[in-house]
This record gives structure tokens, sequence and C-alpha cells, in this order.
């Protein structure tokens, strides 16, 4: 169960697509749908909310939003690429306004030196493009780490919605 902030911080995620008149798609890979999961828990959602994407495997990431195979060999699935191409295909293949991404590493496995448990990037896309962030919560249990994961990404959408100038 997500704690009373992050609900609050969806309610006005949600509160602001709708007075942007605005819609939101979410591509998760790390969070296996917390952040559409918090999305819906507000009453109203669904005129904002079109849907989300889990696509926990690199499959999916491909088959689902169209992520290229050669990126996921490169960079690996966590990395900004691939979590901006996450969001841009998201935003692309459902037509919503904005789309957010999330690909990371929760744990308690998985890590490696270079990508250690904890490392998440996040990526939001919309008409103009998108933007990249990347956090490591390290020291975080896995429940923690996907917790503050919806929160960071609710926090991102928010930010690149500041910045439209929707009617």
């Amino acid at each position: 169960m997500l704690e009373d902030d992050v609900l609050h911080l969806a309610q006005i995620t949600i509160e602001q697509l709708i007075s942007k008149q605005a819609t939101i798609a979410t591509a998760e890979s790390c969070t296996g749908g917390l952040i559409s999961g918090a999305l819906t828990a507000v009453p109203g959602s669904s005129e904002a909310v079109f849907g989300g994407y889990v696509t926990y495997s690199n499959e999916a990431k491909i088959q689902m939003l169209g992520v290229p195979l050669h990126l996921l060999e490169d960079v690996g699935a966590v990395s900004k690429e691939v979590a901006c191409a996450m969001a841009e295909g998201a935003q692309r293949i459902s037509g919503a306004t904005i789309s957010v991404a999330v690909t990371g590493i929760a744990g308690p496995g998985g890590g490696t030196p270079e990508k250690p448990v904890g490392l998440v990037h996040f990526a939001c896309a919309d008409e103009d493009g998108s933007c990249h962030i990347v956090r490591n919560f390290k020291e975080m249990e896995r429940d923690e780490v996907r917790e503050e994961t919806v929160r960071v990404a609710l926090t991102l959408v928010l930010a690149r919605l500041d910045q439209r100038h929707l009617p």
C-alpha cells in the first residue's frame, strides 16, 4: 500500500492534468504498475489517465513501446536512453498528452558496480520531446525503492506540466 503523501501527490497530479485538459500514459518497469495504481486510486482519474504499460522484460519494452533492441543491447534496460525511449513510445503509441517512464533496479539482487541496486532512470515525454533524471536510492529496501520511484515520477510529471502552456 502506498503512503498517504504519495496518494496526495497523485491527487495533485490528476487535478493538474484535468485542469490542463491533458492525459497521461505510464511506462513502468521496476514499479510494475504502481504509478498507474497511484493515479487511478484518485476518484475521477479516468478523465486524465489513458493507461499504462508494464514492461518488466526487455521483450515487453520492444513489443509494447517500440524500444529499439540495439539500445537494450548497447546501454542496457536501466539507462537514460531506454527510459527516454520508453516515455517517447508510451506517449506516441497512446496519444496521451504526456507520459512518464521508469526503469531501474529495485533489488535486492540484480545490481552491478556500474548499475547498483537502487538506481532508477526517469523520463517524461510530450509533444516537445523528453526529459530525463536519474536517482540512486541506495540503502533502501525493495519496497522503499519502488515507492520512492513513484514519488519522484509524479513529481517529475508535475514539473513537466508546469512548463507546459496548455489551454
